[in-house]
């Protein structure tokens, strides 16, 4: 499926990401591969963060939300690591664990405000 939204709720043991469009919305859980609660480890937040990256390969914008700091940590990590997903990261959001669809509710609507301030190029 093409989208050309996504939005990723995540914290520092698992990312849930959201692609969608007008009627489509394909999620993906990544785990991350550290099997400590509190997990610190330098390698084990790099590889949850790849998978990450990995999973947003070709959207166009991106919303993240989550509590605490990783959703910071991930775009700070992502202009070092993959720059190319840092140049869609449009924003970041605090909450704090909505189910999915309420995640993708929340994103539809921030993209709803952000669609109106792009001009559609064939309408100009």
């Amino acid at each position: 499926m093409t989208t050309f939204h996504a939005v990723v709720w995540l914290d520092h043991q698992e990312a849930h990401v959201l692609m969608f469009d007008r009627e489509h919305v394909q999620a993906q859980r990544i785990k991350s591969r550290s099997h400590h609660k509190h997990q610190g480890k330098p390698h084990d937040t790099a590889a949850l963060y790849g998978d990450i990256a990995k999973a947003l390969d070709g959207t166009h914008e991106v919303l993240i939300t989550g509590p605490g700091s990783a959703r910071d940590e991930f775009r700070d990590w992502c202009k070092t690591h993959a720059s190319a997903v840092a140049h869609t990261i449009v924003d970041t959001i605090a909450s704090d664990h909505p189910s999915d669809a309420q995640v993708v509710a929340l994103a539809r609507q921030y993209f709803k405000k952000f669609d109106q301030t792009t001009v559609d190029p064939t309408l100009a």
